[in-house]
């Protein structure tokens, strides 16, 4: 039977590494071919939650995808940016304030970063289910087949390991968390393809360097596939920003806010931004693919107090149990405001709004 035929994607070529000594942050690396049993995962839950309780991020190898597949499903990745013409891209541009859904695309400077200037990053989001609840422009119509392939390898292969060894980490059931993922289930969990472009060196200036402010993501886990662009910076527990390393073929991954409020802050919602790339890179676009998890539409953002280990430890919360937000609610609070709305200045560095009773700070 002959090989199937795949359609043809134009080759994504990505800046070289940067040459430039940079302060990296010292993140854990997990070894993934551990994570496919109970004694794997068992081994895994100490490094894992160790991560999750400090730096809030991790690196994870050997996760079953090999080089070339990386490579072409950032082709595909960037077929939104370079191959759909701009008035198609109006067409399937997102509401995202009036829905707090990022399904479609997030067109340049929509956003204020800081004093005047505006964001220049677009970004297209696919639901994780990819053709059952929206449509795609015209040059992505040959691809669903291949996001939906890399979006089931995300959730299954590397999204539902994660959850089970923090569900272990917790000491409960491995499919709490499963339960509350359910790949079919309604849930905004869905792929970003997103580029940043260089900015003028009056933006630069105006705007500190900073391309996105500190936050930390809303969902519950966010999986970012490494690119060589160096632009990441986490905010590390001694408080100082430190860069995040490319390494071929490997994850990031870092805790939500909702897992932190799941867990009842015992695993973190790392601080991180974007910011100029170092001086060797400063005149490529990055170009970025990620997965960011959410529970189910319906799940309650409120700690899992029957854990032993929050029973042990205690419970830091960021609102009254009372108060806890659906995922929905969360989300869509959070989606519909960002870069949207007022701050408030808390002190030089910090500011704040509120979505749905829960504090949500910015790092500027």
């Amino acid at each position: 039977m002959p090989a199937p035929t795949i359609p043809y994607a134009p080759r994504y070529v990505p800046a070289p590494p940067t040459k430039e000594d940079l302060e990296w942050a010292d993140l854990p690396i997990i070894d993934f071919s551990l994570s496919g049993t109970p004694e794997g995962r068992a081994a895994l839950t100490p490094q894992v939650c160790h991560a999750m309780q400090t730096y809030g991020f991790m690196y994870v190898v050997n996760h079953g995808l090999t080089q070339a597949q990386n490579d072409r499903i950032f082709d595909i990745a960037d077929i939104p940016f370079t191959q759909v013409p701009a008035e198609e891209m109006k067409r399937f541009t997102a509401d995202i304030k009036g829905t707090g859904s990022y399904r479609g695309f997030k067109p340049r400077e929509m956003w204020e970063i800081d004093n005047g200037v505006r964001d220049q990053l677009e970004h297209y989001n696919i639901h994780r289910s990819v053709t059952d609840l929206q449509d795609h422009p015209k040059a992505l119509q040959p691809f669903p087949p291949e996001i939906l392939a890399f979006t089931e390898f995300n959730h299954k292969k590397i999204l539902e390991p994660i959850l089970r060894i923090l569900a272990r980490g917790l000491e409960l059931p491995e499919e709490t968390f499963i339960k509350m993922h359910g790949f079919d289930d309604p849930s905004e969990t869905y792929v970003r393809f997103m580029k940043y472009y260089p900015r003028t060196d009056e933006d630069e200036q105006k705007s500190k360097n900073v391309w996105l402010k500190g936050h930390t993501d809303i969902g519950t886990v966010t999986i970012l596939w490494s690119q060589p662009v160096s632009a990441l910076q986490i905010r590390c527990p001694d408080g100082k920003w430190r860069w995040v390393k490319h390494i071929d073929n490997v994850i990031v991954v870092n805790i939500g806010d909702s897992m932190e409020f799941l867990s009842g802050g015992y695993y973190k919602g790392t601080i991180h931004r974007v910011r100029q790339p170092p001086v060797d890179q400063q005149g490529y676009p990055r170009l970025g693919v990620f997965y960011f998890a959410s529970a189910n539409e319906d799940v309650l953002l409120k700690p899992l107090v029957y854990s032993p280990v929050l029973q042990r430890v205690g419970i830091n919360r960021r609102f009254d149990d009372e108060k806890a937000p659906t995922m929905d609610q969360y989300r869509k609070g959070r989606t519909a405001a960002y870069g949207m709305s007022k701050l408030i200045k808390k002190d030089e560095v910090v500011e704040e709004q509120i979505i749905h009773g829960v504090p949500v700070r910015h790092y500027n």
